[in-house]
């Protein structure tokens, strides 16, 4: 059975049900996980969100929609980082790669796993020795 790890972007793009994302989370949904690296940068991007509200509307929102995609994630398989992953994201480090650190920790989580990376970044990701990549937005 194949692994399908879903970037942050790409797993924005579910959440946001945009059609052919869908579809093929739809065809792989046993096959498919995101990493807790990516429900880091979710979470960080609600609480920034949440920290940011003033008016009373807006602070319901934010909450609103903060429990929205905790429901949304704990739906959702999630890998974790563990040490293996944290030695293969120092091996990839070292190699200079010119990628930022969340998404070579994903990257190093992927391949820990013999995953495919799905994310609308291909180019970036390629640069990945041993990683097969895919874009599910096309």
């Amino acid at each position: 059975m194949s692994l399908f790890v879903l970037d942050t972007d790409t797993l924005t793009l579910l959440q946001r049900r945009l059609p052919i994302v869908c579809e093929r989370a739809a065809a792989h949904a046993s096959e498919t996980a995101i990493t807790v690296l990516t429900v880091e940068e979710q979470l960080s991007g609600w609480y920034a969100l949440l920290r940011k509200a003033k008016k009373p509307d807006k602070i319901i929102q934010a909450y609103r929609s903060l429990a929205e995609n905790v429901r949304f994630l704990s739906q959702l398989r999630i890998l974790d980082y563990d040490e293996p992953a944290l030695r293969r994201y120092e091996d990839l480090k070292r190699q200079k790669l010119n990628i930022g650190k969340f998404d070579l920790r994903i990257a190093a989580v992927a391949l820990q796993h013999g995953a495919t990376m799905v994310t609308c970044n291909v180019r970036h990701f390629q640069r990945v020795p041993g990683l097969q990549v895919e874009d599910w937005s096309k």
